[in-house]
């Protein structure tokens, strides 16, 4: 039997000591530098257009999506717009109701007053008013009584009344005027409790 090597390494002496060998192939030169050159360049290019490509679909997304933001937006904008005016009116509506509540507490503060004052003056005995001055902080009251018991009568009872706290008597004299009787003309100065 004949025994070809085509492996072309030469046959080991010893068949027992020696491994055995592999099958080699050689590819030889794969091609020149131009087709070397050419494959890189193709690469580069394949990775390019998927990169490119890649890129372009975020763009097409990205557009997408601004153009559905921007759409919101501009309903938001308006919802905005409608909602500032309703606040402007609220807040103007607010302002008119603060006002009438402003002159409706002012408008009982006259009348409280004089309510007062004339229970005051209805409950004390031999004492009447001239005039009643109110001064903002301070009321003036003039009038006459016919004793200067009534008249500190008159002082004690818008003591008790809690809507003045300093009263003080001015002067008190007895009025030369009247001839049949006794009387006392007086002024008095109360101030306003907060």
């Amino acid at each position: 039997m004949i025994r070809i090597n085509l492996l072309g390494t030469p046959k080991p002496k010893n068949r027992r000591s020696a491994a055995p060998s592999m099958p080699a192939i050689e590819i030889g030169d794969v091609g020149s530098p131009m087709v070397k050159v050419l494959v890189a360049v193709l690469l580069a290019a394949m990775i390019n257009g998927y990169e490119w490509y890649s890129l372009n679909h975020q763009a097409q997304t990205i557009a997408s999506k601004m153009a559905v933001a921007e759409q919101e937006n501009r309903a938001l904008a308006d919802v905005k717009a409608k909602y500032l005016d309703r606040q402007k009116q609220a807040d103007s509506y607010k302002r008119r109701v603060d006002v009438i509540d402003q002159l409706r507490a002012a408008q009982h503060g006259p009348v409280d007053l004089l309510n007062t004052i004339g229970d005051t003056i209805n409950g004390t005995e031999a004492v009447w008013l001239s005039t009643m001055k109110d001064q903002g902080t301070s009321i003036a009251i003039e009038g006459m009584a016919l004793s200067t018991d009534a008249v500190a009568d008159l002082i004690k009872n818008l003591e008790k009344t809690g809507y003045f706290k300093n009263i003080e008597i001015k002067e008190t004299f007895q009025d030369d005027q009247v001839k049949n009787m006794q009387a006392f003309q007086f002024t008095l100065t109360c101030e306003k409790k907060s």
